[in-house]
């Protein structure tokens, strides 16, 4: 993975960190015989070592504090994640010899839950009730209450979330694309993929339209946020004005298309099932196109679920 000179002395230390990134874009071939004119092609983000996406923004959020100070011994790294960053904050934090705390909601999958655990990271939970805002909003009461004892790394107001996007995931696609494509398709969960690949690609070419694919209220898409009332916390590095279109996807929508894509051979997490509703029906409306979406985690993750019952 392409790096910030700052960091590249801690991948030298910790050489395993190298394994994050640089993941395969595929194609997929389940719209061809409806759609001979749309190409879809998945960056494979499942397959960091963390088996998310989440591995890139955490890597280059904690080795970027680590290289300037502000993550200093003794401190223990403080944030909230629906489950997948607690997974990179935990695998990262134990490679690098710094604790973990991750605050989340109670109804996480016990998949997640226990790597975290097994990792060494430390868990505080909030009631799933309340939605995932209430872990964004426990997390900053706990930082208040003890800033001497935390390094709060906050994932959706730190900017090397969508930095890291913005200088690996977007130019690895622009790479394996020739530069190359009409629509990229993805969500929101801290708003730093969308920010970063909507950058660097639109700066690529103008003519790229950036599809955010918005999920219901309740029950919701694990890792996406709606958006969709006033009430809703807005991440602070997420770019409105990237999204040229917005598509409601429901979770039963999502858990189709995942079940769909097990058929075609593809094992991916509710998320990745819910970009690639977006992407259909897109694609169907326009009838051509070249697409990219990220498979963002593995189907693994949601045994606990109803998604494979």
């Amino acid at each position: 993975m392409p790096c910030d000179p700052r960091i590249e002395q801690f991948l030298d230390r910790y050489p395993s960190l190298r394994a994050v990134g640089n993941t395969p874009l595929i194609p997929l071939p389940i719209f061809r015989r409806d759609l001979p004119d749309v190409e879809v092609l998945a960056k494979m983000e499942c397959l960091n070592p963390g088996g998310s996406l989440k591995d890139r923004p955490v890597l280059r959020m904690l080795l970027g504090a680590l290289a300037d100070g502000r993550l200093e011994p003794g401190k223990t790294v403080l944030d909230s994640s629906s489950g997948n960053a607690g997974i990179a904050y935990a695998m990262i934090g134990r490679i690098v010899g710094v604790p973990v705390e991750i605050v989340m909601p109670d109804n996480a999958t016990m998949e997640r839950k226990k790597r975290i655990a097994a990792h060494g990271g430390r868990l505080i939970f909030t009631d799933a009730l309340k939605g995932y805002d209430e872990a964004l909003r426990e997390v900053h009461r706990r930082y208040k209450a003890e800033q001497d004892r935390y390094f709060f790394c906050d994932q959706y107001s730190n900017e090397e979330n969508w930095r890291a996007h913005y200088e690996t995931t977007a130019a690895e696609i622009l790479e394996q694309t020739g530069g190359r494509l009409s629509h990229i398709v993805v969500g929101v969960g801290t708003g730093g993929t969308l920010t970063g690949l909507g950058r660097r690609l639109k700066e690529h070419d103008p003519r790229i339209r950036l599809v955010c694919v918005i999920p219901e209220a309740f029950p919701g898409i694990e890792g996406l946020k709606p958006l969709g009332s006033p009430g809703d916390i807005r991440p602070a590095i997420l770019d409105e004005s990237l999204i040229d279109e917005r598509v409601p996807v429901t979770v039963d929508e999502a858990y189709a298309m995942c079940v769909r894509l097990a058929r075609a051979g593809f094992f991916v997490g509710q998320s990745s099932g819910a970009y690639l509703v977006g992407v259909e029906r897109v694609a169907r409306r326009e009838r051509r196109g070249r697409f990219v979406t990220l498979f963002n985690d593995l189907g693994e993750r949601y045994f606990s679920t109803r998604l494979w019952g």
